[in-house]
């Protein structure tokens, strides 16, 4: 996979919240006004770049049955590090996003790419995946905050429009409505989009539960399929 195609992935083909869809509660809490989202997506590909970096350094490292305390040992030390930077530099962002901003440690993106993609590449790779989900991250954030804000509350950015704020729709503001317009945007995704999800044929190999049964359930998914 070439660098274009590393970084745009995670934009379009496996946005991590419209396709993947991963880090799910920080994005409906956080997307009720587009600078708590843009704020949420920053942090969090700053931990992610990083997390990527340092993890597909010390891949050789690392001991294969302690990788995943590993893991989140060094995500938890980053996290620290942005929460930090932020409540010095934007305090009044550090409140609004609360309690999300530390729970980036337990985001399952920053995790799962470490699982997946940087604890077996090269740092290079790993550092443009980070960007790629990073920035498929924020771009689906801003979309939601920007659906919610300006329908919910009449206001983008913080700054009032006209006409809309008389008639606002107030539950998009609301968890119902951040769930709506997740949905709608995962539809949207899966419609317009190239990204189609494969068929996956089931059978006893592999299946912890093929001695027991004996194999009866796959003899008799073959005779429904028979004609």
């Amino acid at each position: 996979m070439n660098t274009l195609n590393n970084y745009t992935k995670g934009i379009i083909r496996e946005n991590p919240v419209l396709v993947l869809v991963l880090g799910t509660c920080p994005t409906l809490a956080t997307s009720t006004g587009v600078l708590n989202a843009l704020g949420m997506g920053a942090a969090a590909t700053i931990v992610l770049l990083f997390s990527n970096i340092l993890i597909s350094a010390l891949r050789n490292v690392i001991p294969d049955k302690v990788r995943i305390p590993c893991y989140i040992v060094l995500i938890a030390g980053l996290v620290t590090a942005v929460q930090m930077i932020v409540k010095a530099y934007a305090p009044s962002l550090n409140d609004s996003l609360g309690i999300y901003l530390p729970l980036i440690v337990v985001n399952c993106i920053i995790l799962g790419r470490a699982e997946m993609f940087a604890g077996k590449n090269k740092v290079w790779d790993s550092a443009i995946d980070a960007l790629g989900m990073g920035t498929g991250f924020t771009l689906a954030l801003f979309l939601m905050a920007t659906i919610r804000e300006v329908f919910g509350n009449g206001t983008f950015c913080g700054m009032t429009i006209p006409v809309l704020s008389d008639f606002k729709i107030s539950v998009l503001t609301m968890a119902p409505g951040g769930f709506f317009v997740f949905g709608l945007l995962i539809a949207a995704v899966n419609r317009f989009g190239k990204h189609k999800p494969k068929k996956t044929e089931f059978g006893c190999e592999g299946c912890p539960q093929a001695e027991v049964c004996h194999k009866a359930a796959c003899t008799d998914r073959k005779e429904e399929k028979a004609p």
